[in-house]
């Protein structure tokens, strides 16, 4: 029998072989039985890089689970790749759909590698229990051999040609220097956190975006060794000749802090200015979103000038100009002198034509009705009418003349005969031209002046008709112009007969009866007397 409440040796047994295998069930699947699966998901690296199943996963330094399973595969392009399926705590979630993964080390370059997990951003939702992280959101440690074997000869020589440098560098008083610019590296690398921040860009994945971006474009410098070595060997030209500029180079460096102080207010003024030019920007995309069709209208009219500009269009007319462009030279160079003519000419008639052509003619007895160039043209009108009547000796114009009691002597051994004397004479007579001046401007001449004053009148004497050598002599003229008169008429064969005496009004009213006019020589007889009353 056994006391009461001791266990007996088969219960010690029994209880000591259920905790054995209990221990080993632990130590063998690492889970707890009867609290349920843990939070599974998995990340594809392009090398598992020393991860291996039991490998720590950490969230900012902490850990929150560790690796299950790590599964190479061969599906990324050919290449070997990894699938590493990560068990995660509570403490560890939530862990949302843009969750990146790294592999990184615990020891200095490699060894003891753990899983560095970014649970990412709340926005993006949590990732779904067996959701994998894309390749492109992993990264890989970098192996010391990678390092190594990326050190080739040309770039271990490289290399050590840096390392020599530097030596001479720290000879030649590269200490000192970098120390003297420690005052000036807070600033330098405030604003280089800046540009740093802002190389990490606005989104996230912008830096991912950046850095395959430049893995292209190293690809395509990979592409031609050749291009890529001459592209090396002329930078390392290029440093050379910097180098030799030597002092140059030390009065640019000391003239740097005077340039940051003027570069850094100009920034600001720049900083404030993006305001307004974003506003700007914005109000133009209107006018961005319209290019298209605008671009797709103006099209035709671009087809329309290519052909314009074709060999048959304008560029066949410029060779045809070709031949003339020396002529057009001349004529260029010519036409200045034409130009100055053409100056002048406008200038006279500015300055002197156009007053003169709008004064006004000063005269009291006959005041003038309007200007110069509206009185000019009238004078026209009398020339017009007398050059209309014509015969087989030319044109002919009516003269009324009229004696008179008064011989005026026009000089010249003319005179003329009026019936009143004459009280003057306007405009007065001119002895000597006007002043001829060929060697000055006619813009800066005077304009000519249309005053004059009432001249003396010419002399005169009355005529005594009743005198015998007054009569004598009109006998003597009047009977030279009958035989003038015959003459021509007999020259003519007309059978018209000239009277000795002067015509009476019996006369004239015979001829008129022979012409058919006396009706109209009546008229004008009664209009007349009509007109005496």
């Amino acid at each position: 029998m056994r006391a009461r409440g001791r266990l007996s040796l088969v219960q010690w047994g029994a209880l000591t072989i259920a905790v054995v295998l209990v221990l080993t069930y632990l130590g063998a699947t690492k889970d707890v039985p009867f609290v349920g699966n843990p939070y599974e998901i998995k990340a594809a690296f392009r090398d598992s890089s020393g991860i291996k199943k039991g490998s720590p996963v950490r969230v900012a330094g902490v850990d929150v689970g560790q690796v299950t399973k790590v599964e190479r595969v061969e599906s990324l392009g050919g290449r070997p790749a990894a699938v590493v399926t990560m068990a995660v705590k509570d403490n560890g979630r939530p862990v949302h759909s843009d969750a990146t993964a790294k592999i990184r080390p615990r020891i200095f370059l490699e060894g003891n590698f753990y899983v560095d997990l970014q649970p990412g951003t709340a926005h993006a939702g949590e990732f779904d229990e067996g959701a994998m992280i894309p390749v492109d959101r992993t990264g890989n440690p970098v192996q010391l051999g990678e390092v190594v074997r990326a050190l080739k000869s040309d770039t271990r020589r490289n290399l050590q040609t840096t390392f020599r440098e530097l030596g001479k560098t720290q000879e030649a008083g590269g200490g000192k220097a970098f120390a003297q610019s420690l005052p000036d590296q807070e600033v330098a690398y405030r604003y280089s956190a800046i540009v740093a921040e802002a190389l990490m860009g606005r989104r996230p994945g912008d830096l991912g975006r950046f850095v395959r971006s430049q893995a292209a474009v190293s690809a395509a410098l990979d592409a031609d060794r050749r291009a890529l070595r001459d592209l090396v060997t002329n930078a390392s030209r290029t440093f050379g000749a910097i180098a030799g500029q030597e002092a140059d180079l030390r009065a640019a460096i000391n003239e740097l802090p005077r340039t940051l102080e003027v570069a850094m207010p100009t920034l600001a003024r720049l900083n404030q200015a993006f305001p307004p030019l974003r506003r700007f920007a914005t109000a133009s995309l209107p006018a961005v979103r319209s290019t298209p069709a605008t671009v797709a209208a103006v099209l035709p009219l671009v087809r329309q000038l290519r052909g314009l500009v074709g060999e048959d269009e304008l560029r066949g007319l410029a060779r045809d100009l070709r031949s003339a462009t020396p002529g057009l030279a001349t004529v260029s160079q010519q036409g200045v002198q034409v130009l100055e003519e053409l100056r002048l000419l406008s200038s006279c008639t500015t300055e002197v034509i156009t007053p003169y052509a709008n004064s006004t003619v000063p005269d009291k007895e006959f005041p003038a009705t309007g200007p110069v160039y509206k009185e000019f043209p009238k004078s026209l009108v009398g020339l017009a009418g007398e050059s209309r009547s014509h015969d087989a000796n030319g044109p002919w114009f009516k003269v009324l003349g009229q004696g008179g009691t008064e011989t005026v002597s026009l000089g010249n051994g003319l005179f003329g005969t009026v019936t009143t004397p004459f009280r003057g004479v306007q405009p007065t007579p001119q002895k000597t031209p006007p002043p001829l001046r060929p060697d000055v401007p006619c813009e800066t001449q005077e304009a000519p002046s249309l005053a004059s004053g009432v001249g003396a009148p010419p002399a005169s004497r009355r005529v005594n008709y009743s005198d015998p050598k007054v009569q004598a002599r009109y006998e003597k003229a009047r009977d030279v112009a009958l035989e003038l008169e015959r003459r021509r008429l007999r020259a003519g064969g007309s059978d018209v007969k000239l009277l000795d005496r002067d015509a009476t009004l019996r006369d004239v009213r015979a001829v008129a009866a022979k012409l058919g006019l006396r009706g109209q020589l009546d008229r004008l007889m009664a209009e007349k007397k009509e007109r005496g009353r």
